[in-house]
């Protein structure tokens, strides 16, 4: 271990105390989800969440992730939204776009949040789904299989 007198630019600012760190991680997870929990959800059939691509309708067609419906970011409203919803109230939407290169979502998400919904990010988007090696659906989606590991 090399010792300086210095410190680095990551100690520069301390860390947080972890009682702060515990309350902030678990904030965070009221915000977001991954590719992971989403893929698991639809593997077990536990689906308990609305899940949107909001990318457009020409990317949606290419491919997307099963069970998504596409709504277009620009074309969110809350009474679209709400027929969504109708016999799942309890459920909250859960938003992707084209990866971390994109804040589609986080428009997406504070859009329908404005209307009234609960609603979280899937980090990474199409991106992450696709280095998760997941499937796809659409009319590409036999471009982006995976043979099986």
């Amino acid at each position: 271990m090399i010792h300086s007198a210095t410190v680095s630019k990551v100690m520069a600012t301390p860390p947080a105390d972890p009682d702060e760190s515990q309350l902030y991680f678990a904030a965070k997870l009221q915000f977001e989800t991954d590719c992971a929990d989403v893929y698991e959800a639809y593997q077990t059939g536990n689906v308990d969440f609305i899940l949107l691509d909001v990318r457009s309708k020409k990317s949606f067609e290419q491919y997307h992730l099963p069970g998504a419906k596409n709504f277009p970011r620009s074309e969110l409203s809350r009474a679209e939204l709400q027929m969504l919803q109708t016999g799942h109230e309890e459920r909250c939407f859960v938003v992707y776009c084209a990866g971390t290169h994109c804040n589609a979502a986080d428009k997406a998400a504070a859009a329908i949040a404005g209307f009234g919904f609960r609603v979280k990010i899937m980090l990474g988007g199409i991106e992450g789904w696709e280095r998760q090696r997941y499937p796809f659906d659409g009319k590409l989606a036999h471009a982006l299989a995976f043979p099986e590991l």
